[in-house]
């Protein structure tokens, strides 16, 4: 069982403890550097080789002093560990997040091509399996296992609370675009190891990936689903990044669209938000993020 965790020995001298390569930066001569971690951070770190090769993914128990970096004087490849010890994942229950999810869903979703279209995806349980692990982005927002699912509840009050505050004429259609607006994200991240994109993710990305998944289930549906409703979820789907420059292949152009756009960028803005709040003491600056474009006064 790991007991020794980044957060603990970030600062101290001397570090010995099991942790995962993350990243392979460079070679420098005889020696690796590295990015390695846990679930709670990461370190740089200078590795010597040795008869042992290293790659991204394995778990190495070291022992180095912390000086410019993490001089690693020996290690040996670690079997048997926990992978949730070594990936950052929700800090609140996942089935807690779940259970609001069906709530709103058993709740909002009463027209047949709403539920059918929702039990397609929610009613499969490899579906639900891949969903529950899944990750908002590397390093945008949510990137942690269980982000996924936090991110779409949090759109999908966000979409719930506009629609009805704004009389959206699709209430149930916008809050079903919002539960499944970021699908595509299951097939686009591997979250088995250190968070990568896949080779579908790089070749195609959620959006696209999504909308394919949103049109295999079409086909699965028959005459279950109208014209309409079709071009209105996909139309979510593609358009709810907002602007092109922000990855959107169409601005949004339903009132649908628009709602589910807006909730996911407010939700993706405020959990950056957060983990910014999260690097800096109250009453002072943090460092600039990219992400929101600004330092953040804490």
């Amino acid at each position: 069982m790991k007991e020794r965790f980044i957060k603990d020995i970030r600062n101290d001298k001397y570090i010995e403890g099991s942790f995962m390569i993350m990243k392979k930066l460079a070679r420098e001569g005889k020696t690796i550097v590295a990015i390695i971690g846990d679930k709670t951070g990461d370190i740089k770190a200078y590795i010597p080789e040795n008869e042992e090769e290293i790659k991204v993914g394995d778990v190495i128990y070291i022992k180095g002093v912390n000086e410019a970096g993490l001089q690693v004087s020996e290690y040996k490849k670690e079997t048997g560990f926990d992978l949730n010890d070594y990936l950052p994942a929700l800090s609140k229950p996942i089935d807690d997040i779940m259970d609001e999810i069906e709530d709103i869903s058993l709740r909002e979703f009463k027209s047949v091509e709403c539920m059918a279209l929702n039990d397609y995806f929610f009613k499969n349980k490899s579906f639900v399996d891949r969903f529950v692990r899944g990750i908002g982005g590397l390093n945008q927002h949510h990137n942690y296992i269980g982000g996924l699912a936090e991110h779409t509840l949090n759109v999908m009050y966000l979409t719930k609370v506009m629609a009805y505050r704004y009389d959206c004429r699709y209430k149930d259609l916008a809050i079903l675009a919002a539960k499944l607006h970021d699908i595509g994200k299951i097939e686009e991240y591997s979250v088995e190891g250190p968070f990568s994109v896949s080779m579908r993710g790089e070749m195609e990305g959620h959006i696209v990936i999504g909308v394919t998944m949103i049109e295999e289930a079409f086909k699965k549906g028959g005459n279950i689903y109208s014209e309409d409703f079709k071009h209105r979820i996909k139309g979510c789907i593609v358009q709810h990044h907002g602007k092109e420059e922000y990855g959107s292949p169409k601005a949004p152009n339903t009132e649908e669209a628009f709602i589910v756009h807006y909730a996911d960028f407010v939700d993706a803005t405020f959990n950056k938000i957060g983990q910014v709040k999260d690097t800096a003491e109250p009453g002072t600056w943090s460092e600039y993020d990219r992400r929101i474009g600004t330092r953040l006064y804490i």
